[in-house]
């Protein structure tokens, strides 16, 4: 197939790039400012300048465009080419930290959702949303795939705008496109070694509780994180694309088969020398104003994006993904995890150094 990959200079979109290449697939990649496709822990994949034909099986064209201008800001030859030559479209573009502006959430998230959708109807292509697991906002217990009905509260302007995003998605769905909808949850690197080609989002509250800035964190003993390793994603990502026939309607949770226990996540932090063990206290116990000034900006400006998600326990429930794919993602367990420390360790991103030097 030609499949058009939004974001395919980002983190997850760089991967499935890579990834649908070398099954055979001719990827029409749609980048904005930065122009570096990567994969792996950071290998630069070769790539083309689209000049209004097809790529080749197993060659990245690159597609200079934004998914926040009215098609997508391409004269309207170029555009009208563009959409005679897909077959699929992955879309992975999206704000995804936690504090932007709403203007942006709006123009990007959701407005670059519909631009997305009528190139597809445009296209006559397939659609596949790349969601997240988190659009069920702050609930606990057992979350089902083709849940769709709000929460009563979100954690954060992201997930609501993933959600209102997906809203658009299923409204096109009763229109008879042929879409899916697939839901990763928190991504980290490569189940086998950790290996990642950016350390973005959650790995900046890593580093922030392993060098010991962040020393106090409330979080609740029963709550849990569910980290997913990159490649688990990724294959996922593109076993629907490829089998959207049989995925059309439904959403798939691209998550772990068991989540991890927050203390046992602060636990495995504390268990190396050259970090510290960060301390879980009761959120209705956490006092702001007995952290030192420089911690309390710190829990200001950025533990408080994180917050949440070390005081919910979702169940993610992937009875479609193992009917579609046959397995679910691996348990995010100690030894998971560590490779993902021990990898950002021997890439410099976390300190190589004991506390005691």
């Amino acid at each position: 197939m030609i499949i058009l990959v939004t974001g395919a200079a980002g983190l997850l979109g760089g991967e499935i790039a890579a990834t649908l290449t070398a099954r055979g697939h001719g990827v029409l990649g749609l980048v904005h400012k930065s122009r570096d496709v990567r994969h792996g822990a950071g290998e630069r994949a070769d790539t083309i300048e689209w000049k209004s034909a097809a790529p080749d099986g197993g060659e990245i064209a690159l597609v200079a465009g934004d998914v926040a201008h009215p098609k997508l800001g391409l004269d309207p030859d170029r555009y009208e080419a563009l959409a005679g030559e897909v077959d699929m479209i992955v879309h992975c573009a999206a704000i995804t930290t936690f504090d932007d502006s709403p203007e942006n959430y709006e123009a990007i998230n959701l407005g670059g959702t519909q631009e997305m959708l009528d190139l597809a109807k445009r296209a006559g292509a397939g659609f596949l949303q790349v969601s997240t697991a988190y659009v069920c906002g702050e609930r606990d217990g057992p979350i089902a795939e083709d849940e769709s009905s709000p929460p009563t509260s979100f954690a954060n302007p992201y997930e609501q705008s993933k959600f209102e995003a997906e809203l658009l998605v299923r409204m096109a769905m009763s229109k008879g496109l042929p879409a899916a909808i697939a839901r990763p949850s928190v991504i980290v690197g490569r189940e086998a070694d950790g290996a990642i080609a950016a350390f973005d989002a959650i790995y900046a509250a890593f580093r922030l509780l392993a060098e010991g800035r962040l020393a106090t964190i409330p979080a609740k003993a029963e709550a849990s994180i569910d980290f997913v390793p990159i490649d688990h994603v990724v294959n996922g990502i593109v076993t629907i694309a490829e089998r959207m026939e049989e995925a059309v309607g439904h959403s798939f949770h691209l998550t772990s088969s068991a989540p991890m226990p927050v203390p046992d996540f602060f636990d495995l932090i504390g268990s190396y020398d050259r970090f510290s063990k960060p301390v879980l206290i009761a959120p209705e116990d956490f006092d702001p104003s007995s952290l030192s000034p420089f911690e309390a900006r710190l829990h200001q400006r950025i533990a408080v994006l994180y917050q949440s998600y070390f005081c919910r326990n979702p169940l993610f429930q992937n009875h479609n993904v193992r009917n579609l794919i046959g397995s679910g993602g691996p348990a995010a367990d100690r030894d998971m995890m560590k490779r993902q420390i021990d990898f950002a360790i021997r890439a410099g991103y976390l300190r190589r150094d004991s506390k005691a030097a």
